[in-house]
C-alpha cells in the first residue's frame, strides 16, 4: 500500500510537468535565478554531508538491479577548462521504478526516494556514482533516467541539467520526438556498456550550457 501512495503521489506530480524533472517555469518576478527557478530544489541540501568526496556510493549500489558506474568531467563554459568543487546531486527511481523511500528517511525527501546522493567534482573535474541503473515509471512512456543538479561554489543557487538518460532504452527516441532535449549543460544521453558484470557510461557537464540567466560568459 506504501509503494502504490508513493506512486500516485509521483505520478501527480509528473502530470504538471513535461520531463517529470521536477522543474517549474520560472516565476514571475525572478528573472534573476540560474536556471529559472525549479520545485523542490532544496531538498538537495536536506542530508547533504557536510564531507563530500568525487566519489559516491549509492543506497542502491547493493539493492536488486543492474549495477551502474557513471562517471565524467564538469567543465567550465568554454568546455574545455575542468571545473572543481561543484556539488552534483543526484536522484533516481530503483529497480523497480518507484521513488521509493525508506524507514526513517526525512519525510521531506520521499519523493526523491532513498537512492539519492552527493559527489564533488575533484581538481581535475571529475566525478564518479556507483548505483544501479533505474527503471522507467511503471506503465509510462518517459524513459528511464537519473535526475541530477548543480551547486558551483560562486553561483547564487543551484540548477539542474538534462537527465542522465540510456542510448539503448527503447522509450528514448519517441520520447524525444515529443519533447527534445532541452541540452541543459549538455546532452544526458550516455552509452552504457558492459565491463564483466558491471554497466558503465560516461557524462561530461559544461557548467552553464542552455541555463537560463546563466552569470558566466
Amino acid at each position: 500500500m506504501k509503494t502504490l501512495i508513493v506512486y500516485i503521489i509521483m505520478l501527480i506530480s509528473c502530470l504538471g510537468f513535461m520531463s517529470c524533472n521536477g522543474q517549474t517555469s520560472e516565476k514571475k518576478g525572478n528573472t534573476k535565478i540560474v536556471g529559472g527557478g525549479c520545485d523542490g530544489c532544496e531538498i538537495m541540501y536536506i542530508g547533504m554531508p557536510k564531507e563530500i568526496h568525487s566519489e559516491d556510493i549509492s543506497p542502491g549500489w547493493n539493492e536488486k538491479g543492474q549495477q551502474l558506474i557513471i562517471s565524467g568531467t564538469v567543465f567550465q563554459r568554454n568546455g574545455k577548462t575542468p571545473a572543481a568543487n561543484v556539488i552534483i546531486y543526484y536522484w533516481q527511481t530503483d529497480n523497480d521504478g518507484y521513488y521509493s523511500p525508506k524507514k526513517g528517511m526525512d519525510k521531506r525527501t520521499e519523493r526523491h526516494g532513498h537512492i539519492r546522493g552527493w559527489v564533488k567534482t575533484d581538481a581535475l573535474g571529475r566525478y564518479t556514482i556507483k548505483t544501479i541503473r533505474p527503471a522507467p515509471y511503471p506503465s509510462q512512456t518517459l524513459p528511464a533516467h537519473i535526475h541530477l543538479s548543480v551547486k558551483e561554489p560562486d553561483v547564487a543557487n543551484e540548477y539542474y541539467t538534462d537527465e542522465i538518460n540510456f542510448e539503448d532504452d527503447q522509450l528514448l527516441v519517441p520520447y524525444f520526438k515529443k519533447y527534445p532535449q532541452e541540452n541543459r549543460g549538455g546532452s544526458g544521453v550516455v552509452k552504457p556498456l558492459m565491463k564483466g558484470t558491471i554497466q558503465m557510461a560516461k557524462h561530461n557537464i559544461i557548467l552553464g550550457l542552455n541555463i537560463p540567466n546563466y552569470p558566466k560568459k
